[in-house]
């Protein structure tokens, strides 16, 4: 393919997207394909070239209806997933330089405007100074938890961890509510499902400080290391958020890294008024948030700051000597390698930096606040409503509903909704009660589908 034909396709291909975005209202929001359909349709790989009017026509045909379609603005469930246009546009541009951006010398623009980026992130959401200098663009929430464990585990060892590796001892402290990932990632770093602490909540959901204290005395007395407490801001259940500050004291007198998931609502941190919901935050260690959920951002960008670059890069730091080089040497440049898992890494800044040009800080607070407002009113709804009830707090965009007569009716509109196929919906447990989650923030939603939402559930 050359530049000429790339022009004429890529045409092709923009118009596509553009279609599908204008007619999304169209489609059910979630797949209604069965196990195995879209592997029936497929044929077997050419063995000449084709051009890619059969690959265009196949989307519409074969890989449309086995899509879900998480820009819908019927989309409630999970969370949110804002593949912005302005983001494709960006992600367009990153694939088109196609750089490799493991070393700074490897495409210094990749490391500097994610430099740039992390750093300016700082002031505009209110972050801790200390965090300056100390953030990376990580894939996911996910790999976040893995590397702050890592530089934990690190730090815990006095720098023994690189050649010992773990011992048995190391024990990590989140609470029943805390992502999955973070036990993944005590698995993935060796320490095994024994060596994680599931804390209790209080009657909001919250990490319990008074149980966690207990807990970390306990296992110190037994000769265990406490190495890491996961607090979150905006649980996946719920949206309940840990007492942020009282853990970081406990951390601070043990010696533990104070990791801070804010997977989802971290965008937030962006508007002013929703910053008490991060008090505490300038005691941690480190601090996550997902741009891809909630900050217009296309999948996969993740926001990751640490307070101690020094011992995440001395954790994670293998230099071969084919990757030695005279900037690396100089010691005046960022190697982003050092701060991820993967050796190589692409240039997603570059998806970040279109976003934040084409809306700017005001039109992502705009954002922000619109799916929050959408929220209240929605509450205010619940709240009229003989027959429905929030069973936790509303948190930011996210409500956690039930029918009042027990999880059959509750389970029967969600599945009733979800067929007629205009909105999608996900359920949790709380307290062992069946509940739906409705998490407001597909671009495109309006109030008219919120309501639309409503009518069909109270059916």
């Amino acid at each position: 393919m050359d530049p000429d034909e790339f022009r004429r396709i890529g045409h092709e291909v923009v118009d596509w997207i553009a279609d599908y975005r204008a007619r999304i209202e169209d489609f059910p929001v979630r797949s209604q394909v069965e196990p195995g359909w879209v592997r029936g349709q497929l044929g077997a790989l050419p063995e000449r070239g084709e051009g890619f009017d059969a690959l265009l026509a196949d989307l519409d045909r074969v890989v449309l209806p086995g899509v879900t379609h998480w820009q819908h603005p019927g989309f409630y469930a999970y969370f949110p997933a804002n593949a912005s246009l302005p983001s494709v546009l960006g992600d367009l541009l990153s694939s088109g330089l196609g750089v490799q951006g493991m070393l700074w010398s490897t495409s210094p623009a990749a490391t500097e405007v994610e430099q740039h980026l992390m750093d300016e992130l700082v002031g505009a959401m209110g972050l801790p100074r200390r965090f300056l200098g100390g953030g990376v663009i990580q894939d996911t929430a996910s790999s976040a938890a893995l590397v702050a464990l890592l530089a934990a585990l690190h730090r815990t060892s006095g720098g023994k961890w690189r050649q010992t590796g773990v011992d048995g001892s190391e024990t990590v402290y989140v609470s029943s509510q805390t992502h999955s990932s973070v036990e993944r990632a005590a698995r993935m770093a060796g320490l095994g499902e024994q060596a994680v602490r599931s804390i209790e909540v209080d009657g909001a959901l919250a990490m319990r400080v008074d149980d966690l204290a207990s807990r970390i005395r306990s296992d110190v007395a037994a000769g265990r290391k406490p190495v890491m407490v996961c607090a979150t801001i905006g649980t996946t259940g719920t949206g309940a958020v840990d007492p942020v500050r009282e853990i970081a004291s406990l951390c601070a007198e043990h010696g533990i890294w104070l990791h801070v998931d804010a997977a989802w609502a971290g965008p937030a941190a962006l508007c002013p008024e929703f910053r008490h919901l991060f008090d505490g935050l300038d005691l941690a260690d480190s601090f996550t948030a997902n741009a891809h959920k909630w900050m217009l951002t296309a999948f996969d960008l993740t926001l990751f700051w640490t307070a101690h670059p020094d011992v995440l890069v001395d954790a994670l730091t293998i230099l071969p000597e084919y990757l030695r080089n005279t900037a690396t040497e100089s010691g005046a440049v960022v190697d982003y390698r050092d701060w991820q898992i993967p050796l190589g890494r692409r240039f997603r800044a570059l998806k970040l930096w279109s976003v934040l040009r084409w809306y700017g800080l005001e039109g992502v607070r705009a954002h922000l606040r619109g799916h929050v407002a959408l929220a209240e009113l929605l509450e205010s709804w619940v709240a009229a409503d003989d027959n429905w009830t929030l069973v936790a707090p509303r948190s930011l965009s996210l409500l956690t509903i039930a029918h009042r007569d027990g999880d059959e009716p509750t389970r029967a509109a969600m599945d009733r909704v979800n067929a007629a196929g205009e909105a999608f919906i996900t359920h949790t447990t709380v307290d062992g009660r069946f509940a739906i989650r409705i998490a407001i923030g597909a671009e495109s939603t309006e109030e008219r589908h919120v309501r639309a939402l409503w009518d069909a559930l109270t059916a």
